[in-house]
């Protein structure tokens, strides 16, 4: 039987008021979970192919190497690879970091978004469980970076919500760099942009006209109830100079390569050259599948099944069924939340995963892969955790909590073959195969 002294109670209540504690935590949590066994594989997997080559080439300023994305992702792997050497600790090392930074950004997305402890925990808690974020983090590859930097850049934006005077031009500067880091790692981080400054401007209108002032006033004015002391064009235009900025620098080492090292004009073809890549034409994958399939999870990625350091091993990216599934049924209540009750947040959180999806449906992509689905991935989390939040209505009783259990029993079930654990023998795989398409 567990006795609850009042001092046990008093330091529980205090941790609900302090954000940065809990977050604490929780980074710790996540940083050695992704961290256990990082080294394996013990050789490169998937896309790591791609990207620590060419990681490689930016660390010893060597010549450009795969130009199809920008170099950010491609940096920080380097960076990882200078500290802790070239071999697989030192290649994940840096997406291990961002995906605690991706866990903790879903934290601190919720805690200002809802003012509440409990959706803050819990979302962090599936997005730790969510498996995706597990596998990216422990990959050479740069859909971690994408995500991280998007999220915090939204976190960023929504603290500057709550500022006053220089604080808020401050935070919407910090916002609009870490957009500009997105978009640095993947262009695919250009809707998001256009999202925000979309939504900013949608709170602006909405505000003015609760106001009862005209739309002129919302765009112009200091006076605000949300970016007070912001005004709506100047900012927009801050908002494109930083971003836009942030991304250029970000191409500066490769102005001191060996090899074809750039130059300004350089610089603006090479932006063509990666557009002609990203939009060309390529051969049928394997794995390829469509952007309506992923939220399904009917095409998972075997990013590594072979004999290696004795056993053999997999590293199959498959999200957490539980999560994932249960996560559409939790954007489905959020919209409902919204046709009922005119609910805004449920609203904005169910039409920033519906965004999130639809961009691959929209933008010139020849093949699509799971992996695309991340981003979306992550807004299943937050997803979830507010529609728990909205319909418990306070009454606390621990859906969310038996939910969070129940996923990180599917974890565990499934994390031999997403940590590339020993398997015993080589048809091992199909234990975990629970329809034909996932083999």
């Amino acid at each position: 039987m567990i006795v609850y002294r009042p001092w046990m109670l008093e330091r529980v209540k205090a941790l609900r008021t302090r954000p940065w504690i809990v977050a604490l935590l929780i980074g710790l949590a996540a940083q050695l979970l992704f961290t256990v066994h990082l080294d394996r594989p013990s050789r490169i997997m998937f896309d790591e192919v791609h990207y620590v080559p060419a990681a490689r080439a930016i660390l010893e300023l060597e010549g450009p190497r795969n130009i199809e994305h920008p170099m950010v992702g491609k940096e920080l792997i380097a960076a990882g690879m200078a500290v802790f050497g070239d071999n697989p600790f030192g290649w994940r090392i840096v997406p291990a970091l961002a995906g605690t930074a991706t866990v903790l950004g879903v934290f601190a997305f919720l805690w200002l978004l809802l003012g509440a402890m409990r959706p803050a925990v819990i979302g962090a808690a599936l997005a730790l469980l969510n498996q995706t974020i597990f596998i990216q983090a422990r990959t050479a590859m740069l859909d971690i970076f994408l995500g991280a930097f998007l999220l915090w850049g939204l976190v960023v934006m929504l603290w500057a919500m709550r500022g006053e005077g220089r604080q808020v031009w401050h935070r919407w500067i910090g916002a609009s760099a870490l957009l500009g880091l997105a978009t640095g790692v993947k262009w695919s981080a250009i809707p998001y942009i256009a999202l925000a400054a979309a939504a900013f401007l949608i709170i602006r209108a909405r505000d003015a006209r609760i106001a009862g002032k005209p739309l002129s006033a919302g765009l112009w004015g200091k006076d605000q109830p949300h970016w007070n002391g912001l005004p709506a064009i100047p900012a927009l235009a801050l908002l494109g100079a930083v971003s836009i900025a942030v991304y250029f620098l970000t191409f500066l080492p490769a102005f001191f390569y060996a090899r074809e090292p750039l130059g300004l004009a350089g610089l603006f073809t090479l932006q063509a050259e990666m557009y002609a890549l990203q939009t060309q034409v390529l051969r049928p994958h394997t794995y390829q599948s469509d952007w309506w399939s992923w939220p399904l999870l009917l095409r998972p990625i075997w990013y590594f099944y072979e004999w290696d350091n004795g056993a053999q091993r997999g590293v199959l990216l498959i999200g957490n069924p539980l999560v994932m599934w249960g996560g559409l049924l939790a954007v489905l209540a959020c919209y409902w939340a919204w046709f009922r009750e005119k609910a805004i947040r449920p609203l904005a959180v169910a039409l920033l995963w519906t965004a999130s999806l639809a961009i691959y449906a929209v933008i010139p992509k020849s093949l699509g892969f799971y992996y695309y689905y991340h981003l979306s991935g992550i807004f299943v989390c937050v997803a979830l955790a507010v529609a728990f939040h909205h319909f418990d209505r306070g009454r606390d009783r621990g859906w969310e909590e038996w939910f969070a259990a129940a996923s990180l029993v599917a974890f565990i079930y499934f994390y031999p073959i997403i940590a590339a654990s020993p398997l015993g023998r080589e048809d091992a795989f199909r234990r975990w195969m629970w329809i034909p398409s996932w083999a």
